[in-house]
């Protein structure tokens, strides 16, 4: 591609973003009245003091996908009522995010997700559509690991929501060109991810998302809403480095046949999140009797709120993207 070229594709770029900039700042917050309505008000869950909304302030966070097998992706999926998103060419969509929570009710601590991207109900939603009809066919993603530094937020994210916390040695670093994370259990590499930082557009972003859970043979859904300023990069644009461990909690993933590069790559250096305290769940069913889904109840029974983390991990991965 010539220099002329270059700037001609920048040039259409800023324009873009600066048709895109008023329109998002338009979109209203998409966090609940409820959760507004309550706010200052406290509760204690599990022994767990909160004042209400539970929300984080001040949070950097990276968050990239990448294409995968879809009929792989499916066999990582709970139950019946799960279907991974559909991509053109039979592809699905693997998500890694990683929020660096500074301060919360719980105290700071790092959060590695790896989710599929699917949709919920009795049938499989349709290419793309699911993604831009989100509520209609109860888009979200189902989470399949997620690490995290402290016991607390164990206590809490999976004796509440469900969610598949365990803990883990964690960082989150933030360069002039690059965001990284990496996460071991036992010494052993879960997932090291790191991205090119993208081009500084700045966006407003104002999403709910839904995270679908699998703990105590149940499906947990719950919902999370994010505010901040995001610098985006899609397709060719977008730079990632992807390693996937010999963990065991990981050793499915390798199945996925996952794209070396990304889809697209986000970049938040301090948004403000969200978790609702309103959840839902159902039993998840199959035609096999006797299984169950996810860890049980004991996983989370004699937990502690310990604020500690592990030592940082250690493992050398190697060269950037």
């Amino acid at each position: 591609m010539s220099r002329t070229d270059r700037m001609d594709r920048m040039d259409r770029m800023s324009r873009m973003l600066r048709l895109a900039r008023p329109v998002l700042s338009a979109v209203p917050s998409p966090v609940p009245r409820r959760q507004r309505r309550l706010a200052g008000r406290h509760a204690l869950v599990d022994d767990i003091p909160f004042v209400l909304p539970v929300d984080s302030v001040d949070t950097p966070a990276l968050m990239a996908g990448f294409t995968v097998d879809r009929a792989a992706a499916a066999r990582l999926l709970p139950g019946d009522e799960l279907h991974p998103l559909a991509l053109p060419g039979g592809k699905g969509l693997l998500l890694v995010t990683v929020v660096d929570y500074l301060r919360t009710d719980i105290g700071r601590y790092i959060e590695f997700s790896v989710a599929i991207a699917c949709t919920h109900g009795p049938r499989p939603g349709p290419p793309l559509l699911p993604g831009l009809l989100r509520g209609a066919f109860r888009t979200g993603q189902y989470v399949v690991d997620l690490p995290v530094s402290s016991e607390v937020s164990v206590k809490g994210g999976k004796g509440i929501w469900g969610m598949p916390k365990h803990r883990a040695s964690l960082d989150f670093k933030v360069g002039d060109t690059a965001v990284s994370s990496q996460y071991e259990v036992d010494g052993r590499l879960g997932m090291y991810i790191e991205i090119a930082r993208p081009p500084a557009t700045a966006l407003p972003l104002r999403v709910g998302a839904v995270n679908y859970c699998a703990f105590r043979g149940m499906l947990m859904k719950s919902s999370v809403y994010l505010d901040g300023k995001a610098d985006i990069a899609v397709g060719r644009r977008a730079r990632a480095r992807l390693v996937v461990g010999d963990a065991p909690r990981v050793a499915a993933l390798h199945g996925l046949g996952i794209a070396d590069d990304p889809l697209f790559t986000v970049f938040l250096t301090d948004a403000r999140g969200v978790l609702d305290d309103h959840f839902e769940c159902w039993f998840l069913t199959g035609t096999e009797p006797g299984r169950t889904y996810g860890e049980g109840l004991g996983s989370v029974v004699g937990l502690g709120q310990s604020q500690e983390w592990p030592e940082p991990p250690r493992l050398d991965v190697g060269a950037g993207p």
